[in-house]
């Protein structure tokens, strides 16, 4: 399939033809600025309890529960999953950890998803399923009238995305994907950065997910076991060995594209992927479960896997996947600018002038200096927030910070900090990248999600928390302490 294509139903190109002559006029009757693409600057009337549906209660998606639970104005309604004992181990987690009721509807089966989309008591279905199921999920709650938070990546294929782009538009909901690595402080604090200013021209950006999750991805041999150790029924080994490139490459990449101000003023123009050799993968089943079907699975997937890639306006950006060989879990962070430079894991800063004080050009600022600059280039919203994001927890505090982000869009009327142009380009890599590996690294485009409008769409502002629209006042939150690192 060409990944330039569509041709529209001429019922959307009209719609797109009064967005750009008059602004957006969003489902529930709000007026929102110009933002090219139907979707781009879409905004609700601010919601005064957000009501959420959660299809997924596995080991992510009890977490999300916990969570979400904690959320001023925000409350569990619904959940969903295959299995009736993860539905009761959620509602468990309601009222004996976060002492709130059970949630009003269960829904378990196959395609029990179907019917909590349908239920007029949900405003928001947050999925948490595995990657199969995160695209037809998502397109049943848009279709079912439904805003749509996605797990990580929320779609594996060009189809897919263009699938939700379009969907996310004839329905008139929006549909965000869930990237934590984009609310960590560290990156947020890069964020700030770039948007001040400090770093000057962004010209490069690398990230990476380098985890050894070959013991979650093999887990426990018996299927019927629900809360093994890994992932249930072995969804993520059976995906990795079907496929080449890099299926998860949204934790290194989304911060890099915000920085970037991806589909706001750049765009994403083509890419080329090289992945070495499958081997660890196939040794550690040798060596865990010789004699059993495990134990002789062939995987396609490379232990490791570079992609680059070129931006319209001739930025780079270097993209890793690694979760096969013996490491600590880490993800590897840059943002290069004419001015200076940010890393991750470790952070490490150093950038010319702006109260900076004078080093040697090839060290970066001592742990002193980076302290001083880290409270004084903050994100707001760690500023505000960060408090009781520690509290709550999560990766550090990013998992809570991302959700206090989306209720709060939400109950304040303005757009999603994301949008599903984001969601689909940053998804993209997964095809294009396998794409490109199996055809000799050769050059594969991206398509433009956009179609164009992202020359005219402005760059995203440096967020704020209203303080009258949400309460962060730390002593309302308690620790979460089983809160998930993985």
């Amino acid at each position: 399939m060409n990944v330039n294509r569509r041709n529209f139903l001429s019922n959307t190109l009209a719609l797109g033809a009064t967005v750009a002559a008059a602004g957006c006029i969003n489902a529930r009757g709000k007026l929102t600025g110009f933002a090219g693409a139907p979707m781009q600057g879409f905004a609700d009337k601010p919601f005064e309890k957000v009501r959420v549906g959660i299809v997924g209660v596995g080991y992510r998606g009890v977490h999300a529960v916990d969570g979400i639970s904690q959320l001023p104005n925000t409350e569990v309604v619904a959940l969903c999953d295959l299995h009736q004992e993860r539905v009761d181990h959620g509602n468990d987690v309601l009222v004996r950890k976060a002492r709130r009721p059970k949630a009003k509807r269960t829904f378990v089966g196959p395609e029990a998803y179907k019917a909590l989309c349908e239920w007029d008591g949900v405003d928001v279905v947050y999925i948490v399923t595995p990657w199969q199921l995160h695209a037809p999920v998502a397109l049943y709650a848009l279709k079912s009238g439904k805003i749509a938070l996605v797990e990580v990546p929320a779609a594996m294929t060009i189809d897919e995305c263009w699938a939700l782009v379009e969907a996310s538009e004839k329905y008139r909901r929006p549909c965000m994907q869930l990237e934590n690595c984009c609310y960590g402080e560290s990156q947020m604090l890069a964020l700030s950065l770039v948007k001040q200013g400090i770093l000057g021209e962004i010209l490069h950006g690398e990230g990476g997910y380098n985890h050894d999750l070959r013991e979650w991805c093999y887990g426990s041999f018996d299927p019927k076991i629900r809360f093994q150790h890994g992932y249930w029924n072995h969804w993520r080994l059976r995906y990795n060995a079907a496929h080449d490139g890099n299926q998860y490459p949204t934790h290194g990449f989304g911060p890099i594209a915000q920085a970037m101000d991806i589909n706001r003023g750049d765009r994403l123009d083509y890419l080329v992927s090289l992945s070495s050799k499958p081997y660890n993968y196939e040794k550690y089943a040798k060596e865990k479960f010789a004699g059993t079907p495990l134990g002789d699975l062939k995987v396609k997937m490379g232990d490791v896997n570079t992609t680059l890639i070129r931006t319209a306006l001739g930025r780079s950006i270097q993209v890793k996947h690694n979760v096969a060989t013996p490491q600590r879990g880490y993800r590897y962070e840059q943002i290069v600018g004419s001015n200076g430079i940010w890393c991750g894991f470790p952070d490490k800063l150093y950038f010319q002038g702006h109260g900076a004080p004078e080093t040697k050009h090839e060290e970066f600022f001592d742990e002193k200096t980076y302290r001083e600059m880290r409270l004084k280039y903050m994100h707001p919203c760690w500023k505000q927030a960060g408090a009781a994001s520690n509290i709550v927890g999560g990766h550090g505090g990013m998992d809570f910070m991302m959700s206090l982000r989306w209720t709060y869009c939400l109950q304040a009327g303005i757009p999603l900090d994301f949008d599903v142009y984001d969601l689909a380009s940053w998804c993209s890599i997964c095809e294009l990248s396998e794409r490109s590996c199996t055809n000799g690294s050769r050059p594969v485009e991206f398509p433009d999600f956009t179609r164009g409008a992202w020359k005219t769409t402005p760059p995203s502002p440096l967020w704020t928390f209203d303080p009258k629209v949400i309460d962060l006042n730390p002593e309302r939150y308690r620790k979460n302490k089983e809160a998930m690192n993985i």
